[in-house]
């Protein structure tokens, strides 16, 4: 009776969280092009290192986040997560040059784990039978947020460049504040255990995760799916830009588009197909919908065809969940933190290479004398990407132990 509170609240702030990033989504690439005097091809680069070292700041600190959290809670970890963001976002909205931004980065890399620390307290709150859809509600915020957050951003950047990051800050401590008088604890003290120096680490972590047959084989899955996601993350914006002439508001319109069809099928239609389909399933049939989405992505002359193909790759978005809850289940209440912990650090790594290569090849195909105009090449890389984890889901997956929920 205790849970659906918990994971309501649990669901406010990671939306909040997520519409403060989703704020700047359509932004930051022009942002950062003006602060390193550059056209947006030229400041392509800068961007991917921005969102780079925010991926290298979690590798080497979520496994310890997430072991922090086995120990002392997931609240007062999320708590600090959210206070770091605001600051992150108080310094992009001061920053007169580039190195701001780093720094910016840099700290709210650090302490970002607020869906580490999430993860874990839906996987403390939930039964066995209901992880997959309550880690739903993960995709869910993400789905609100970016419905709200970059039509918003795309909004508020025709009134200034900065006032977008203030937003955003404003938001992050508003839900600072919300997590201090609101938020419970989910962990109960039976289940915390002595912070270990060896999973506290990211080479360490991934020893832990690798006693575990079926994490290390699906944490695979997930490496190269994330990658195929990062590399449409950080190249979206600057694709629809130079591909569809797209500005600000129509930017930050696709993205909350992006965000729509998230939501109808992780937080509506997943408690439908995921008990129809087994969550082994939806992970191999969404991944499959994925390599053909991004290549559709790539292929696409004209905007209104980006809609459709959001649309028709629906099923791409319950990979996540049904994984999540697949992992879940391999260790214990006592263990979810670590284990979280470990695949934000993986992601991280996916973070870290994502933007620079994807940025790297937007940046080559689309300067002046290019051999090739292909502003749509990252999306073709994501493709190839998705269809590597689909292998290693299926082999994963086919060889596959322990309590399972869903076949």
């Amino acid at each position: 009776m205790k849970r659906t509170p918990g994971l309501a609240f649990i669901f406010v702030t990671l939306l909040i969280d997520v519409l403060g990033f989703g704020l700047l989504v359509p932004i930051l690439p022009k942002f950062v092009a003006m602060l390193s005097h550059g056209s947006i091809s030229a400041g392509a680069r800068d961007y991917g290192w921005l969102l780079s070292l925010y991926g290298a700041m979690q590798f080497l600190f979520s496994p310890l986040l997430g072991s922090l959290s086995d120990r002392f809670g997931r609240r007062p970890v999320l708590l600090l997560s959210l206070f770091f963001t605001g600051v992150d976002y108080v310094i992009m909205a001061l920053a007169p040059s580039l190195i701001w931004l780093y720094i910016g980065r840099t700290l709210s890399g650090i302490t970002g784990a607020s869906f580490t620390a999430a993860s874990a307290y839906i996987a403390d709150v939930s039964p066995p039978e209901k992880r997959a859809q309550n880690f739903g509600l993960i995709g869910a915020a993400f789905g609100v947020g970016f419905i709200i957050g970059p039509a918003l951003g795309g909004l508020l950047g025709e009134w200034g460049e900065r006032v977008p990051f203030w937003a955003a800050a404003g938001l992050s401590f508003a839900n600072l504040l919300y997590g201090i008088f609101i938020l419970p604890e989910s962990l109960k003290p039976e289940n915390r255990r002595p912070l270990r120096i060896r999973e506290a680490n990211p080479i360490g972590v991934f020893t832990v995760l690798g006693k575990y047959p079926l994490v290390w084989g699906l944490a695979g899955t997930l490496a190269a799916s994330n990658l195929a996601l990062q590399c449409l993350a950080s190249t979206w914006v600057l694709w629809g830009t130079d591909q569809f002439g797209w500005g600000t508001r129509a930017n930050g319109l696709s993205l909350g588009a992006f965000g729509a069809v998230s939501l109808i099928f992780q937080a509506g239609l997943a408690r439908y197909l995921l008990p129809r389909l087994g969550e082994k399933r939806a992970v191999i049939i969404g991944l499959a919908v994925g390599v053909l989405e991004y290549a559709g992505y790539g292929l696409a002359t004209q905007g209104w065809m980006v809609y459709v193909i959001m649309l028709m790759a629906g099923l791409s978005y319950l990979v996540g969940q049904a994984a999540q809850s697949i992992l879940s289940h391999q260790v214990g209440d006592d263990a979810q933190g670590t284990l979280q912990g470990g695949l934000t650090s993986l992601n991280s790594l996916t973070g870290i290479a994502g933007p620079i290569l994807a940025t790297a090849l937007f940046a080559y195909y689309t300067r002046p004398h290019a051999p090739l105009h292909l502003p749509g090449i990252p999306f073709f890389l994501a493709s190839a990407l998705d269809a590597v984890a689909l292998v290693l889901a299926i082999r994963a997956l086919a060889t596959r132990r322990g309590p399972v929920s869903a076949t």
